[in-house]
């Protein structure tokens, strides 16, 4: 056997490489969501142990703002929900590139496999 690969060869191991980057891309992804809704529920935690007329400030950029209790459960709220399906879709598109990964490994093995790939 000759130490080159044959280009298919080549071809889907570039290939295998790519969807294993978008893998480790995605895993972080969710990483970070899955951080940011936990500290969402934190925060409503927290909220919802305090009375209506305690002072409440939310971060806007790098300043803190007076703010009524209600609103500030509604935006947090809002943007947990927001995270919630970021994290669905990442999370389906993990899945669906472990799909290809192993699609694209299980071509790999037939493609070095096969006696005959290299007779091209």
């Amino acid at each position: 056997m000759s130490g080159e690969l044959p280009p298919q060869v080549q071809n889907q191991l570039a290939q295998l490489q790519q969807v294993q980057q978008q893998a480790q891309a995605l895993a972080q992804q969710k990483n970070q969501l899955e951080i940011m809704v936990k500290e969402s529920d934190m925060a409503l935690e927290e909220l919802g142990k305090i009375d209506e007329d305690v002072t409440v400030f939310k971060n806007i950029g790098n300043l803190m703002i007076k703010a009524e209790k209600g609103n500030v459960v509604k935006d947090l709220k809002e943007k947990k929900e927001t995270l919630d399906l970021r994290l669905q879709t990442v999370i389906r598109q993990e899945e669906r590139i472990h799909k290809r990964f192993t699609q694209l490994q299980e071509q790999l093995k037939t493609s070095v496999g096969s006696p005959g790939m290299h007779a091209e």
